[in-house]
């Protein structure tokens, strides 16, 4: 008789993804600040995930190495263009420009949009949570930007931390799809698309960047670590890593779930950017995190169906 799932193992690898993302956002930085632009750093990412996803399949199950066919490379070629790239691509901008925290605070908004576009878009019946959770997830935001006071931080931060929340919207709505094939299909064929077109706009071989002894940054300013070690770290542990985990989460508990138990990525993130970089938020800075915290989670809680079983990206 085979053993039933643990849920109890579910929320250790959940939480376990989620911290190794809220770290990658603090160790992203090393690259970023050491005269990698935004652009060779997405493709290297993306690029040097996707060669260690198609040896774990090689590894592992090689049948996900069959194309997609039909509507599904549609599909798979949507979540690699807008959920892998286009997220990675405005995520990477916004946490070199706004406080980690901040930056994927702003990003996990993608699951207000994607209430409000099944409710007004699809006509879908929503619970009535959704509207305080709606609510709650504005004025949080009002508050932790200080609109009071001007804007409080970096607006093209700002901007591309909205976009990455619409790019992860539209990767949970594109991923609700069926594609007919396994997550880990869906996923080594998402980054093949996504490695294909950095490919074109920035091919990751011509970066020459990586070679360059990087600033740890922060408090540790006087500390420096080769560029390259930093961004392999970043490609193993910030991204095939923690992706991995969540697919052997969502074996165990429902999509919902998994993407609220999620949420711990930004505050990981907002403790990374205290200890690593001291990056102080105020007293009512503090609070407007919990209101905009609990709004997120109100709205991630609030469709009556339930999302696409595919991993949180981060």
């Amino acid at each position: 008789m085979s053993a039933t799932p643990r849920p109890w193992t579910g929320y250790l690898l959940v939480i376990a993804a989620a911290v190794l993302f809220g770290l990658n956002a603090g160790i992203s930085r090393i690259p970023l600040r050491s005269g990698t632009s935004t652009e060779a750093f997405t493709s290297v990412r993306i690029t040097g995930a996707f060669l260690v996803l198609v040896v774990i399949v090689l590894l592992v199950d090689r049948s996900a190495l069959r194309p997609p066919r039909g509507r599904a490379i549609l599909l798979v070629a949507g979540l690699g263009i807008v959920g892998v790239v286009g997220l990675q691509w405005t995520y990477n901008v916004a946490i070199d420009r706004l406080p980690l925290g901040i930056a994927l605070l702003v990003e996990y908004l993608g699951p207000v949009w994607v209430v409000l576009w099944v409710r007004f878009v699809r006509r879908e019946s929503v619970d009535a949570r959704m509207w305080p959770a709606l609510g709650l997830a504005v004025v949080g935001l009002a508050v932790v930007g200080q609109v009071w006071t001007g804007l409080a931080f970096d607006g093209l931060g700002l901007t591309m931390a909205f976009a990455a929340g619409l790019c992860f919207a539209a990767y949970f709505l594109l991923g609700e799809h069926d594609t007919g094939g396994s997550p880990l299909h869906v996923i080594v064929w998402s980054f093949g698309f996504a490695a294909a077109l950095m490919t074109i706009l920035e091919p990751a071989w011509t970066v020459d960047s990586l070679g360059v002894d990087a600033s740890v940054l922060g408090r540790f300013d006087d500390w420096t670590v080769p560029a390259w070690a930093a961004m392999t770290c970043v490609v193993l542990m910030g991204t095939v890593a923690p992706f991995f985990l969540l697919l052997l989460a969502l074996r165990r508990l429902p999509a919902t779930v998994v993407s609220v138990v999620a949420m711990l990525e930004p505050v990981v993130a907002v403790v990374v950017g205290w200890a690593w970089f001291a990056e102080a938020l105020s007293t009512v800075q503090v609070l407007g995190v919990v209101v905009l915290l609990t709004g997120i989670v109100l709205a991630q809680t609030a469709r009556t169906r339930s999302p696409a079983e595919l991993p949180v990206p981060g």
